[in-house]
Order: structure tokens, then C-alpha cells, then sequence
């Protein structure tokens, strides 16, 4: 059945001041949505660029001219009346004082205070991107647990910033061990950690966790205080609104791709990964078969970045299990 919504094409900018912080604007109390913040902007018209409609609507809301940047990120969202898609660009230079031309309220914001304010579902991915890192390791099996710490340092110096600690074979003393050790040598790195299913074992390391998809619907509440990470793995729907009322932090999709370890398994593709994206504000890491090289792929479909354990893991053996 053809979908009766309408689509609606968006173009925000990132505008930031001297001192790095961000312009958000409030929606005002005659538009959908009043009193929420957003990346200033506005819709394209038809026949102009993204550059001229962004530009065009800075200067109508703020009263600017801006020069408008790199691209950072589409998202992909439906709401009940429309179907929107965010594009959202960085603003390299702007001429004149911003001001709400249109009776909006205006506030500079450090970026590590941005998640501290209410925002249409779109624009939550976004603040995700702009502070979070854009690859998630998934570790592969400890088959040789000296290796395996020396190769996630590695990954680590190569700029890792966000682990799934996950052994799916591994004895639980032999695990524990190799846990204690990932404390011990790489606890004082700017790191964030994420224990594989483990609730208990991860609230007595300090460290955060990474739902299976199976336990999401056995949790009623947040398992974990709210300055603690907690991610989970999904691939239909159900999963994705299941995480987000627990208040995950992020979610896994996917297998968008096939994968060496699985490759007949059924995939999402990039459009099966973008219709799940719509239903959705949750952060989202796209997985399977994807490298590096993908991550801004990853971001035309509204994922943050990729999550992966043979493209983000150093040269060496893979045992994924």
C-alpha cells in the first residue's frame, strides 16, 4: 500500500561561536512541536540547493549570512503527519549578530551540555554525532588472552573510543581475568566501556552494558543509573522502541550487510536499516559487513557511525565465534 505521508526535506545548520558552543533554537508556540530546541534551520524548496536553503533560512530565522560547510549527517524520520529527512550541515562562517527574527528564543550551548535539552526526535541523532565516536569495537574471541590485550591496545591507539566487550566461548574465570586485566592496563584511557549482557558483572567492574536483543523485552526499567552506558543489540522494530523506552544510550541494527562469519543470513540492506531508523530517536550504530570507509554511508541512513569486530580489530587472527 503507497505511503499517503508527506516527505519533507530539511536542511540544519551546526552554527558555533568563538568559544565552541552550539545555537540551538525553541520551537515557538505556533509549530508543531512548541518549546523544544533544535539545530536552527528549515525546509528546501523545490529547485534549491541544500546550500541556498540553508543559507536562506539563516538569514530569515537569525538574520545572518552564513557560509555554509561540510555535511555531518542525514536523518531519516516519520512522524505522524510527514515524513521528514534532516540534513544537517556545519556552518564555517556566518556574518552578523544571530538573533530570533521570528520571536524564537536563541541559547549558546557547550556541546557536552546539548543532551541536557528536549528535542524533536530528529535532531536527538545529532547531538549523538556531534559528541559521540563514530565506530564501535566489537571484540572478538580471547583465544590467546596476551594478543587479544595487546591488539585491543592497538585498537586503542588507533583511535577507539567506545567497546563491546563480548567473548561468547570463553570460561567465566578466564573472562573475569581478561576483565581485570582491560581495567589494569587501559582504565585510565578515555574509553567507554560496555560489558556483553552482564548486568551484575558489569555494575561490579564499573563498567557499562550491551543488551542482547533477547533481554530487552525481559527488562521493565533501566538496569543501570543513568550516567552509566547502556546500549543494546536490535534488528526489527519491536526491538528499537523496546530500547528506547529502557533509555538506552545507543543501539546496534543490523546485519545490514552480509558478513564472512554469516553470510547467508538475511540482511536489512541500506533502505530496511533506514525504514527502522524512521521509528526511532534512539542513536544507532549500523553492523555488518561494513568498515571504516562506510561510516559516512552509514550517516546518508541516519547511523551514527558502524559497529564491527573484523574492520575495527588490529591485523592478526579473528576468531569471532
Amino acid at each position: 500500500m503507497p505511503d499517503s505521508l508527506r516527505s519533507i526535506h530539511v536542511v540544519a545548520g551546526v552554527i558555533r561561536d568563538a568559544r565552541g558552543r552550539i545555537l540551538l533554537t525553541r520551537r515557538t508556540e505556533t509549530r508543531d512541536m512548541p518549546g523544544l530546541w533544535e539545530f536552527p534551520g528549515g525546509k528546501r524548496e523545490p529547485g534549491e540547493t541544500s546550500e541556498q536553503a540553508l543559507a536562506r533560512e539563516l538569514h530569515e530565522e537569525l538574520g545572518i549570512d552564513a557560509e555554509v560547510g561540510d555535511w555531518l549527517m542525514d536523518v531519516p524520520q516519520r512522524y505522524p503527519d510527514k515524513r521528514l529527512r534532516l540534513e544537517v550541515r556545519t556552518i564555517s562562517a556566518w556574518k552578523g549578530q544571530p538573533r530570533g527574527r521570528e520571536g524564537q528564543a536563541l541559547t549558546w550551548v557547550p556541546p557536552e551540555r546539548l543532551s541536557r535539552y528536549s528535542m524533536p526526535p530528529a535532531d536527538v541523532p545529532v547531538v549523538a554525532a556531534l559528541r559521540q565516536p563514530d565506530r564501535y569495537l566489537v571484540t572478538p574471541e580471547p583465544d590467546d588472552a596476551e594478543a587479544w590485550l595487546r591488539q585491543l591496545g592497538q585498537a586503542l591507539d588507533e583511535g577507539v573510543r567506545r567497546v563491546h566487550l563480548r567473548a561468547r566461548h570463553c570460561e567465566a574465570v578466564r573472562w573475569r581475568a581478561l576483565l581485570d586485566a582491560v581495567r589494569e592496563r587501559f582504565g585510565r584511557r578515555d574509553v567507554q566501556w560496555l560489558l556483553n549482557r552482564d548486568i551484575a558483572l558489569a555494575r561490579e567492574l564499573g563498567f557499562g552494558v550491551h543488551l542482547g536483543s533477547e533481554q530487552l523485552a525481559t527488562l521493565e526499567a533501566r538496569p543501570l543509573p543513568a550516567e552509566v552506558p547502556l546500549a543494546a543489540s536490535c534488528h526489527h522494530v519491536e526491538d528499537l522502541r523496546q530500547a528506547q523506552r529502557l533509555g538506552c544510550d545507543f543501539a546496534v541494527l543490523g546485519p545490514v550487510l552480509p558478513t564472512a562469519s554469516h553470510p547467508d543470513e538475511a540482511t536489512l540492506d541500506w533502505s530496511g536499516f533506514e525504514q527502522l531508523r524512521e521509528s526511532v530517536s534512539l542513536p544507532l550504530y549500523a553492523i555488518g559487513g561494513l568498515a571504516p570507509e562506510q561510516i559516512d554511508v552509514a550517516r546518508r541512513h541516519g547511523a551514527q557511525g558502524i559497529a564491527a569486530i573484523r574492520a575495527l580489530w588490529p591485523a592478526g587472527q579473528v576468531a569471532v565465534g
